[in-house]
């Protein structure tokens, strides 16, 4: 309304933490050249506007086989309250994956997640060979 003093001015962020936070976690990240390294390997990297509680990470050269596997996984936590995945475009090799906790960090859930994919992944390796084994032996 015209003449009010609390009109609207210009860009009001759309981000679900105070831009302190977000300038801290980017700071912590881009600061630690061990956690860079390790994420590089990982063809990992946090978007901006991550906090502790609530992430959003890249992972690049992945699809949708790992982005679902991982949602499933991630959710099956007690402490994520939200974790969705999604791939920004068809033609670009990337997926995004937010996670958003109750307690402990985003990074946390992430890291569990990933730990309980891989022994996931060696259940289903182990049945397969058990398995395979035994048909050849008929």
């Amino acid at each position: 309304m015209p003449g009010t003093e609390d009109a609207f001015d210009g860009d009001v962020s759309m981000g679900d933490v105070a831009p302190e936070v977000v300038q801290q976690a980017e700071l912590e990240t881009d600061e630690d050249p061990v956690l860079n390294e390790i994420w590089a390997k990982q063809n990992v990297r946090v978007l901006p506007g991550s906090s502790d509680t609530a992430a959003s990470f890249e992972f690049t050269n992945e699809d949708h086989t790992l982005g679902n596997a991982l949602r499933y996984i991630i959710m099956k936590n007690p402490n994520v309250e939200f974790c969705g995945y999604s791939i920004p475009h068809p033609s670009e090799p990337k997926m995004n994956i937010r996670i958003q906790t109750y307690e402990g960090t985003a990074f946390e859930a992430l890291e569990k997640g990933l730990d309980d994919l891989m022994d996931l992944c060696d259940v289903v390796e182990e049945k397969f060979v058990e398995e395979r084994e035994a048909f050849g032996r008929q």
